[in-house]
């Protein structure tokens, strides 16, 4: 009591350092690896257009399309009936083309119709004859090492109804004449495929999203600003599939993202489109996103707390019962991972009036949080310094009380849920369905996983891992 007599005074105890640092925060790698998709109908009917209908005609002369007939008169074989001369007319036509398949192969199939006539065999008779086939071509699609689409194509058919006539008791085919011309046709479908592909402009649309890649995307718009920076490293290549009526390209798209609080961050230089990695992830989106809590949060909370439990009334052991006034909180980043809490305060014994101080009292935390969740609570309260100073020692008292100290435990618990989902808003939005030109992408956030806490110079951080579905579709606009 001597001791404390007397303390009128203004005490406390020395502020801890003060860490304003920028956030420390951690580059990481992200994923995106999606299928661009484009609808096989358009391809189909690309090509259909492309290849001309009619595919091959004839008309010419033959000196023997009926050959010399004789008759064995047991001495000698005597020719009644001459070589037939006769002009070949006819033409190949093709129906609709259509593609289908599954996986890696792309099937395209093409009914074939002949008709041909012989004119005026031996200068008597005209026959006519029609057949038909259906053409049959597996395609494996690539992209060479300058995204330029390529394609192999193994082409198979048969004539299921071979043209020919019966004339004179033979059977005349012009299958072999069909087929003359009917190969190198079919063969410009294994340059028509990749060209009709190359339409697409996927490499220059590639080059597009490549450089605009580099940049920034904005997080949080305040309290505190937020952005990520992407430097985009590589695009890799996962072949071409075919699943229902869309042919799809897998593409893996991987960068560096780095977060920044507070001004957006210089956009990085942007590097040329590099070739078609055969690296390749699994499907979906892989991103790292912070959440940040101001310290000015939990200021007003503390203090909002420390002034309930002075209505409800402090007893001090050994002094009584006190009457306590809590003013301004503050709070910041000390060194080792500590929170330093600054508490104005005003006390007085209320059985000794004569004993009295006022000051700051300061005081030091550790945040943290379970793995996973977004609830922060904070361990190890304690008085950031001692002090020697007799018109401190009611304060000291008064921050040594169990009472107070776990009401200062408590208020600085924090449940990130609220901050958690406005960024993940902001996030969503991002990534959300954009059109670039042609191509549409459509990405969704489907799960996010939280680390632990860390104390940093412009607020508690949160990191967030992301992951979601993605997929980029070509729509012609």
């Amino acid at each position: 009591m001597l001791a404390l007599a007397g303390c009128t005074h203004k005490g406390g105890n020395p502020a801890p350092p003060r860490v304003d640092t920028a956030a420390q925060l951690p580059s990481e790698t992200s994923t995106i690896v999606v299928p661009v998709s484009a609808p096989l109908t358009d391809l189909e009917a690309a090509i259909d257009q492309e290849t001309p209908k009619q595919l091959w005609k004839i008309d010419q002369h033959q000196d023997s399309c009926v050959p010399a007939k004789r008759v064995n008169l047991g001495i000698a074989k005597v020719k009644v009936v001459p070589n037939l001369g006769c002009r070949i007319v006819g033409q190949v036509v093709r129906g609709r083309i259509a593609l289908g398949g599954s996986g890696s192969t792309l099937r395209i199939t093409m009914p074939v119709t002949a008709t041909i006539s012989a004119n005026n065999v031996g200068g008597l008779v005209s026959k006519t004859a029609t057949g038909a086939a259906v053409v049959h071509a597996t395609a494996r699609l690539s992209v060479a090492g300058d995204w330029r689409p390529v394609a192999k194509v193994s082409i198979d058919y048969d004539w299921s109804t071979p043209p020919g006539i019966d004339f004179l008791g033979k059977r005349i085919v012009f299958a072999d004449k069909a087929d003359e011309r009917l190969k190198p046709v079919i063969a410009d479908l294994e340059r028509s495929l990749p060209a009709q592909l190359a339409k697409l402009n996927l490499r220059d649309k590639l080059g597009e999203a490549w450089r605009q890649g580099f940049t920034s995307l904005q997080l949080n718009r305040a309290n505190p600003p937020a952005w990520m920076r992407i430097t985009p490293k590589q695009l890799g290549f996962g072949g071409y599939k075919v699943t229902g009526r869309n042919l799809e390209m897998v593409l893996a798209a991987e960068a560096v993202t780095e977060t920044f609080v507070g001004d957006r961050p210089a956009d990085p230089a942007p590097t040329p489109l590099p070739p078609p990695s055969p690296s390749i992830g699994e499907r979906g989106l892989q991103f790292f996103i912070p959440v940040l809590a101001d310290y000015a949060q939990l200021e007003p909370v503390v203090q909002r707390t420390l002034q309930k439990l002075a209505a409800k009334g402090i007893n001090l052991k050994g002094i009584g019962p006190v009457d306590a006034q809590f003013g301004k909180v503050t709070i910041y980043a000390t060194d080792g991972g500590h929170l330093a809490i600054g508490v104005e305060t005003k006390v007085k014994a209320r059985t000794h009036s004569w004993i009295a101080t006022d000051g700051t009292i300061w005081l030091t935390a550790i945040p943290y949080n379970a793995a996973g969740s977004q609830l922060i609570r904070a361990r190890d309260v304690r008085l950031a310094s001692d002090t020697d100073s007799h018109v401190a020692n009611l304060l000291v008292a008064l921050f040594n009380d169990t009472g107070v100290r776990d009401s200062i435990r408590d208020s600085l618990s924090h449940d990130f849920a609220k901050d958690y989902a406005k960024v993940l808003g902001s996030a969503r939005t991002a990534i959300a369905a954009k059109r670039e030109g042609d191509f549409m992408l459509s990405a969704n956030v489907t799960q996010v996983r939280n680390g632990q806490i860390k104390v940093t110079g412009k607020g508690l951080f949160l990191p967030v891992r992301a992951t979601g579905a993605a997929s980029i579709s070509y729509r012609p606009g």
